[in-house]
């Protein structure tokens, strides 16, 4: 009898159908990057029965969206599997939203580079009162000229900008954008 090491049995054992992974275990780990991370969200594989993947969809809306590209799916899918699926079937029947979609991400305004702080405005400056086009845009672009006052320009455009942005991308937004 010779002893071998422990690697050396891992390695044959590894190699035996019963100890590789599961189909839909590795169809779990390639489901974000084939489907896209925001359908990944509304979307959950279940299972596979007679080759055929099961789907939970949060709302119909998805479930229709997703059949419509399902053929290519499909081929996505069967590229990356070791046993090729015939059929993909979105349903919202079993979805359960997962505790990590409770609480979505918040954006705190202040933390955004174009925040300017609370603006507040006179009771006289709010007037309810119905106004043509051309009033409502005279009285758009005077408060946005008020808003302005005091705020450093953009080296590129010369618009008055945020500190936060200029601190950021060194322009202002639409300079910044323009660059990528």
């Amino acid at each position: 009898m010779s002893l071998q090491s422990v690697n050396n049995i891992l390695g044959v054992l590894k190699q035996q159908a019963k100890w590789q992974q599961h189909p839909f275990q590795h169809l779990l780990e390639l489901w974000p990057d084939i489907v896209g991370k925001v359908a990944a969200k509304h979307t959950r594989p279940l299972s596979i029965q007679r080759d055929i993947l099961q789907v939970a969809t949060s709302s119909a809306a998805w479930a229709q969206n997703m059949t419509f590209g399902r053929t290519t799916l499909l081929l996505k899918l069967n590229q990356n599997l070791s046993e090729p699926l015939v059929d993909i079937r979105f349903s919202t029947k079993d979805w359960q939203p997962r505790p990590d979609y409770l609480h979505p991400e918040t954006v705190i305004p202040q933390s955004h580079p174009s925040y300017l702080g609370k603006i507040t405005r006179s009771r006289s400056q709010v007037k309810p009162t119905l106004q043509s086009a051309n009033t409502a845009f005279e009285s758009w672009a005077k408060t946005m000229q008020a808003r302005s006052q005091g705020l450093p320009l953009c080296p590129q455009c010369q618009a008055p900008t945020p500190p936060g942005e200029l601190q950021r991308w060194q322009v202002c937004c639409v300079c910044a954008t323009k660059q990528f």
